[in-house]
């Protein structure tokens, strides 16, 4: 796994995230274009449909698996991932980092890993393969990110304590999630069931600092 510190400035950073790109775009271009709605299908879905009543869930596929299966397990702890980058994200917003577009970025794809992870390629068709395929393009972007920002940070000698302010606090939970979404999509990826470029994406990781002082790792006495 790639461990690293990002101190750009006064800043040290731990989050997955993504290549710098330009601030100015919207955050709607952000996003993947892709939809996975039916064309021309203009409805507005109900917030709750009670198809998971009795604890099955579907997959994009329209197969039904149990709620607990592997799938929704993957799915819950990549969804629950982006929500912790979004709370980071607000921190980050209040302290005007400039980073913020880059976790938008990593949502966003993120919203792509879960399209991915929910059509099993067991009941998939060439359709639903072609709409959810996952490249190498996210990863290349974020290696990228991560070699130059690493050329600008002196070497770690020591474990550093999850702290350093609220918005580094926060990328570091999004870290450990991060961690659990990975060890969860895994065997999904060596069963055949995903893309092994989705597993790759989830592993790698950085930290981030808003300036404040970090707690370093001392043993008990």
């Amino acid at each position: 796994m790639a461990s690293f510190i990002i101190k750009p400035a006064h800043l040290r950073c731990v989050a997955r995230t993504g290549r710098l790109l330009s601030e100015h775009r919207t955050r709607k271009a952000l996003c993947s274009d892709r939809s996975y709605a039916t064309e021309g299908d203009n409805r507005v879905p109900k917030i709750y449909t009670k198809t998971g009543d009795k604890g099955f869930s579907s997959t994009f596929t329209g197969e039904r698996r149990p709620k607990e299966d592997h799938i929704f397990e993957a799915l819950g702890n990549t969804d629950e991932l982006s929500s912790a980058i979004g709370l980071a994200r607000e921190f980050c917003l209040d302290k005007g980092h400039t980073f913020t577009y880059q976790l938008d970025k990593i949502q966003c794809i993120l919203q792509d890993v879960g399209s991915n992870i929910a059509t099993p390629r067991s009941s998939a068709r060439e359709s639903h393969i072609k709409r959810t395929k996952f490249t190498a393009q996210p990863i290349t972007d974020l290696e990228a990110w991560i070699d130059n920002f690493t050329q600008e940070l002196p070497p770690l000698t020591t474990f550093i304590l999850p702290s350093g302010g609220k918005s580094s606090a926060a990328l570091h939970l999004a870290r450990t999630v991060c961690r659990r979404a990975e060890r969860s999509v895994a065997p999904i990826v060596r069963s055949g069931e995903a893309d092994p470029d989705v597993a790759k994406f989830l592993n790698r990781y950085a930290a981030m600092k808003e300036g404040n002082e970090e707690k370093i790792y001392k043993r008990p006495e």
